[in-house]
């Protein structure tokens, strides 16, 4: 060999790094960690941009959940997908449309999580379950309220 880099010699194969790939790697060690519930939530979060939700209507939306949660007690406590807080929020956002985009985008977020086990399966079960998939963006939203 001459010193030249030979592409076709190389042993590392070449591939695109896409953000949705980075964040799902970022992800990955604490998806292992989380319940279920939390592990649908912020898989959710990543795929909330691609669904358009109208500021206004999710800003009342959310003062309405968090209306709910506060009278529960503790607005500190860890959510679920089935509290009332969340399953109002879920409802009060829901259209035919948002889901459509909610599961498009999950799809391309599994499509980037080859080879990332705890990711796909969280993401499998997602696209298995829609309802549950809407609702864990309802929580990933109202949780990312309350951290602000």
């Amino acid at each position: 060999m001459d010193g030249r880099l030979c592409v076709a010699e190389a042993a590392v194969p070449l591939r695109l790094v896409d953000a949705d790939r980075q964040i799902l790697e970022h992800l990955e060690p604490h998806l292992r960690e989380t319940e279920p519930d939390g592990a649908a939530a912020m898989l959710a979060l990543v795929a909330r941009d691609s669904v358009d939700l109208d500021e206004a209507e999710l800003a009342a939306a959310i003062r309405r959940a968090l209306l709910v949660l506060a009278s529960g007690g503790d607005l500190q406590r860890e959510l679920t997908l089935d509290d009332r807080a969340v399953t109002g929020l879920a409802a009060d956002l829901d259209a035919p449309a948002r889901r459509a985009e909610l599961e498009a985008a999950l799809r391309g977020l599994r499509a980037a999580a080859d080879e990332l086990p705890e990711a796909a399966t969280a993401l499998d079960s997602l696209l298995a379950d829609g309802d549950r998939a809407w609702r864990a963006l309802a929580a990933a939203l109202l949780a990312d309220e309350l951290t602000d």
